[in-house]
């Protein structure tokens, strides 16, 4: 049954996080061994998990045995934002978050919800690696977030239950599933939909039941969560690319000594390089299988999109985030 935001279940779930508040700490000593503590909201087959095991191994290595992760994935410690609200406590070391949620937190971010902002896919890169991807990067430390680097989440994309979205005009009066995002909603109501929020958790029920009529996501993302089950169009607008933004509690940064933040640094480099190229492979794979499965895949006429949300760019770059824009468009 899909859960409510009062229901019963999800009242029980915060009782069992606000318990797992109390008896976990983001960082302790065990044996002389510094142990961070890392929550995130996807499947232990991601490619942000394997990164996050990649990133243990390699700060194992560097500090000879005296540091490691310990990892709770599939939403074990939370949603998205309750993950970030742990971080900022201190009682969660790091997190992945997608940079939709993050800009409830982090006004600037909304920036990677702007549809159509990237040229392409080697310009949106260019960008993370950039000046300006590295500020956007420091921005979370206004409220006590350190950003440490930048996972690649790919493009998101359309799928839908009932039909096939060819043309945004396929979208009228279509229910999609957003993050909390001011951004992806204004997207998606500007295309013609109805954006309705409903936690990651709770979509696959949301779908099947027809609380929502689709939703929008990358590809990896689309097939391990077995959306292409009860969704079986999938339409590869590429509207936006919003990075996962790797997070640490600057309560538990402070706390750790300026060897131990460069080894963490270092490690998720390593971390980061790995996810990136495993995205591709991974990307592709998802896009074989749900073919496979009998998803119709759907190549649509990209200027057909990126036409109708033209007036949200223009928009942006009058508002405070116009400098930021113009930094961005100057990325070669």
């Amino acid at each position: 049954m899909f859960c409510s935001h009062n229901s019963p279940m999800r009242v029980a779930s915060r009782l069992v996080i606000a318990l797992l508040v109390v008896v976990l700490t983001g960082c302790n000593e065990d044996e002389g061994v510094t142990r961070l503590k890392i929550g995130h909201t996807l499947d232990p087959t991601h490619t942000v998990h394997k990164a996050m095991l990649v990133m243990d191994k390699e700060l194992q290595s560097l500090s000879g045995g005296t540091m490691a992760i310990d990892l709770y994935p599939s939403g074990q410690l939370g949603s998205e934002r309750e993950l970030i609200e742990l971080l900022q406590i201190g009682s969660l070391a790091m997190t992945k978050v997608s940079a939709s949620p993050l800009e409830s937190f982090v006004p600037e971010m909304k920036i990677f919800n702007i549809p159509y902002l990237f040229r392409d896919k080697q310009h949106y890169l260019n960008v993370l690696d950039s000046e300006v991807g590295q500020a956007l990067l420091d921005a979370p430390t206004a409220v006590r977030l350190r950003g440490l680097g930048y996972f690649d989440a790919g493009s998101r994309s359309f799928y839908s239950t009932k039909k096939p979205i060819n043309t945004p005009d396929d979208l009228t009066g279509l229910k999609i599933r957003v993050q909390e995002s001011q951004t992806a909603m204004r997207m998606v109501s500007s295309l013609g939909g109805s954006p309705t929020p409903v936690s990651w958790g709770e979509l696959y029920t949301a779908l099947q039941q027809g609380v929502v009529d689709g939703a929008e996501n990358n590809p990896p993302s689309f097939y391990l969560s077995h959306h292409y089950e009860v969704a079986p169009y999938f339409t590869l607008d590429e509207h936006s690319a919003v990075p996962d933004v790797l997070l640490m509690s600057d309560y538990v940064w402070q706390h750790l000594t300026a060897q131990q933040r460069q080894w963490v640094q270092q490690a998720v480099a390593v971390a980061v390089q790995y996810q990136r190229k495993q995205w591709q492979i991974d990307t592709e794979h998802a896009l074989q299988q749900v073919a496979a499965d009998g998803v119709t895949i759907i190549r649509p006429d990209k200027s057909l999109f990126r036409a109708k949300v033209e007036i949200m760019l223009a928009d942006y770059e009058a508002s405070p985030l116009g400098d930021t824009i113009r930094a961005i468009q100057e990325v070669r």
